[in-house]
This record gives structure tokens, C-alpha cells and sequence, in this order.
């Protein structure tokens, strides 16, 4: 066991043995000592948010966005450890849903339902909540070194109720059990704004050009199950979320699979822009996103669902 997964284990048990309004107090002072610092993590939220806002916003104006920025990353990891002593009533009241009724819907067709997502808000208590409503949900983790830390996130969020399933390594490939689960009628939410590797589609965001997981649209080209683009922010009291769609799904006579995975991937990266936009402060994403960008001075990565297989 290494000092990262000892501090892990450590950040599950302290924070959520003592009192809320403490922890907070703690992780907002941290995340204002990383503002005040101006490490590379920061310098690359900077850079994006920069993308997101446009040249106009003047530079005061942004910084404040940043310490804002980092503040909501903080209690991204706060809620996180603290999430699994969270009650049932406890995890459905933190957390609320704009268009639950269409999920609800999906589910009880059984034709189930794909959610992309953005690194935003609290996408593990929006986990959570999905489980605590009864729906069954499904989604993928890469997988992080070492290996016991791996283990921990995995236990982590099965104990939360979602059945997880690793990229690589696992006794069938993902998108195959995914592919069975959207056709059970489950929801299966996918991390889905950066994919970077060669495997990623090439899209248009905010301007220039990165890349996104095929994933989602896979899926849903596959399945005919709805897609949906969701938007994920913080409010004083709770973690939020809203649903845009179901997109537009192109059949066959609109050309062959790579075209429409590269157009539906394309409306999936408008609707994340467009929430991104409404909510600037809460976009977690401190590493290089855009080909352009260069390779310096990259965040820490988030050890999260992973964006889905391609």
C-alpha cells in the first residue's frame, strides 16, 4: 500500500467522521491555498475556463472564476468521501433531477437509457441517487494504480449501489455488458467530454478542436436506447443536474456507422458546451482538453468513471 492509497483511506475516514460545516471550512481553505499557489492543475483550469468564457471576460474577472472553479472541485471530494455514510433519504435529498420523469419512463419501458456526462458538480451522487431511486444502473471505471486503490473506488461506488465495470481486464468486454444492460432497461451514465487518445472523435468545443468518446453514441446506435446529455452544477443546499433530449438517433440511411457516431458524438459535445456555459464554476477539468493545448503542465487526474468503451 503506497502514500496515495493510505491518503485515500485516511480522506474517507476522517472526513466523514467529523462534523459537515468543519470538512467544508477545511476543503475550501485548500482549495483557496491551491488558488493562491497557481500549480499546474490550476494554470490548466485556467486555460480552459479561459475557452469557455471567451477573451472578453477580463482577467480579474476569470481569476475569481478559478477560485470559484477550485472550490467546487474541494466539495466535489468532500461529498465524495462522505457519500458512502450518507443515508438513503440522506442521498436522494442532497441531490435533484430535471427531467427524472424521463428516466422513469425509460426504465419502467425497459428500454433503459444513456447519459453523458460531464467531469461537473457531483456525477458520484448522481450515482447514487439513480441507485437510491431503485433504478438499476451501470457504468465503467478505468482502471487507476495501484491496484488496491482501483479496488477501494470500485467498492466505493458498488457500495453506492452501481454495478461497475472495469475498461479493460474484466470477464467480458464492457460494451458488450453494457449493451445487455441497456437492453434489461437500466441507465447507464458515461463521463464523456475528453477522450484525447486515438480511439476519441474529433469534435468542435467551445471553438477548437478536441476529442470525446464514441462511447455514448455507440450505445445508442446500437440499442436504440434514448441518449440524453446531462448538466451537472452545485446550489447551496444540493447537488443538481438537468436532462436535455433524447437526441436525434440516425438510422442507417444516414450514412455509415463512423458518420453518424462522429455526428450524434458532435450533438452530445454541443449539449455539454452548452450546460459547461450555464455553469463554468463547476466543470472539473484540470487537465489539457483541447489538441491544441500543450502538454505541460497537466492536472491530476480525477479517479472517476471512465468515459466508456469506444
Amino acid at each position: 500500500m503506497n502514500l496515495t492509497e493510505l491518503g485515500y483511506i485516511a480522506g474517507w475516514r476522517v472526513v466523514r467522521a467529523l462534523p459537515r460545516p468543519l470538512v467544508a471550512a477545511a476543503f475550501q481553505a485548500g482549495a483557496d491555498r491551491a488558488h493562491r499557489a497557481g500549480g499546474g492543475g490550476t494554470a490548466r483550469l485556467r486555460a480552459n475556463l479561459r475557452r469557455v468564457v471567451g477573451p472578453e471576460l477580463p482577467d480579474a474577472e476569470l481569476d475569481d472564476l478559478v477560485k470559484r472553479g477550485l472550490r467546487s472541485y474541494a466539495r466535489y471530494w468532500m461529498e465524495a468521501f462522505r457519500l458512502p455514510a450518507l443515508s438513503r433519504s440522506q442521498i436522494l435529498s442532497g441531490f435533484r433531477l430535471d427531467g427524472a420523469e424521463l428516466l422513469a419512463a425509460d426504465v419502467a419501458a425497459g428500454r433503459g437509457a444513456v447519459v453523458a456526462l460531464p467531469h461537473a458538480g457531483n456525477w458520484d451522487a448522481a450515482g447514487a441517487w439513480v441507485a437510491a431511486t431503485g433504478w438499476p444502473i451501470t457504468t465503467v471505471m478505468e482502471r487507476l494504480k495501484p491496484e488496491g486503490l482501483y479496488k477501494r473506488f470500485l467498492a466505493f461506488r458498488a457500495s453506492l449501489g452501481m454495478e461497475i465495470l472495469p475498461t479493460h481486464g474484466g470477464p467480458r468486454p464492457a460494451f458488450d455488458v453494457l449493451l445487455d444492460r441497456l437492453r434489461a432497461g437500466a441507465v447507464v451514465p458515461l463521463l464523456a467530454d475528453r477522450d484525447l487518445s486515438a480511439r476519441g472523435v474529433e469534435v468542435d468545443f467551445f471553438g477548437g478542436k478536441t476529442r470525446m468518446p464514441a462511447g455514448p453514441a455507440l450505445l445508442a446506435l446500437h440499442t436504440g436506447a434514448p441518449l440524453y446529455v446531462a448538466s451537472l452544477w452545485y446550489e447551496a443546499d444540493a447537488a443538481r443536474a438537468s436532462l436535455a433530449g433524447p437526441l436525434p438517433v440516425p438510422g442507417p440511411e444516414a450514412g455509415p456507422l463512423d458518420q453518424r457516431v462522429r455526428s450524434l458524438t458532435q450533438l452530445i459535445a454541443d449539449g455539454l458546451a452548452a450546460g459547461i456555459a450555464r455553469h463554468p464554476e463547476d466543470w472539473h477539468m484540470l487537465q489539457r482538453m483541447w489538441l491544441d493545448q500543450a502538454r505541460s503542465g497537466e492536472g491530476a487526474a480525477l479517479p472517476s468513471s471512465a468515459s466508456g468503451p469506444a
